[in-house]
């Protein structure tokens, strides 16, 4: 083989070396719904003006239980039918992918939600959280998301939150609501720090909540 044959052989074999690790690299990174399962949300609230639909995702091979998340989910939109929201559906999705995106970190989480369609708003289940500061769960609204706007109307949850059906109602109201406004009245669900015993809505907070939830596409008025 001459030396021009043998340059275009060197150059190919190093043009399919770069596509086998190219290959490998994003089959190593695969994002992929490997379970779903419609959540029994028993009879909606006949009286409710609002429906809320619920899409929530775990990741295969974290602590988190998909059993106990179905109740979970279910208590907690509970808590919003004093504002005239109902539950309409929910549902659980299984989440197989890398290990880094089982944990929340905002510049690894909006590479997984680049790689994985969803719905909104989007609940997620994750092992931990590698912010700084970190909290047991956080929301993103829409007012709050400009530099992160993958994020956008999403919860974020780590394995271990205090008081999870409150501390998940209390981050569902922020994103309905898109504020990030607590409350200092005794027993109202959202004062800062989430207790069972906090579960109370003023009339105001219902109807922010309902009205900017109707506005952002995340709560569906009944007709």
């Amino acid at each position: 083989m001459n030396g021009a044959g043998r340059n275009a052989a060197g150059t190919l074999l190093l043009a399919l070396s770069a596509l086998i690790a190219t290959c490998v690299a994003s089959a190593a990174e695969s994002v992929r719904v490997i379970e779903s399962r419609v959540i029994d949300v028993t009879r909606p609230a006949s009286d409710a003006t609002h429906d809320l639909s619920l899409h929530a995702y775990v990741f295969r091979g974290t602590h988190w239980n998909a059993d106990d998340l179905a109740q979970t989910l279910v208590a907690s939109a509970r808590l919003l039918v004093q504002c005239g929201i109902s539950l309409a559906s929910a549902q659980l999705h299984v989440v197989d992918a890398p290990r880094r995106f089982h944990y929340y970190e905002t510049e690894t989480s909006r590479q997984l939600m680049r790689a994985l369609p969803t719905r909104r708003p989007a609940l997620f289940f994750v092992e931990d959280t590698k912010n700084d500061p970190a909290f047991d769960a956080e929301a993103i609204g829409l007012s709050n998301s400009k530099s992160r706007l993958e994020l956008a109307n999403t919860i974020w949850v780590a394995h271990g939150a205090r008081d999870l059906v409150h501390a998940l109602a209390h981050e569902l109201a922020h994103v309905l609501a898109d504020s990030g406004a607590h409350s200092t009245e005794t027993r109202n669900l959202m004062r800062a720090e989430t207790a069972p015993g906090n579960d109370r809505l003023t009339r105001a907070q219902c109807d922010l909540i309902r009205s900017r939830g109707e506005a952002n596409g995340l709560l569906a008025r009944r007709q």
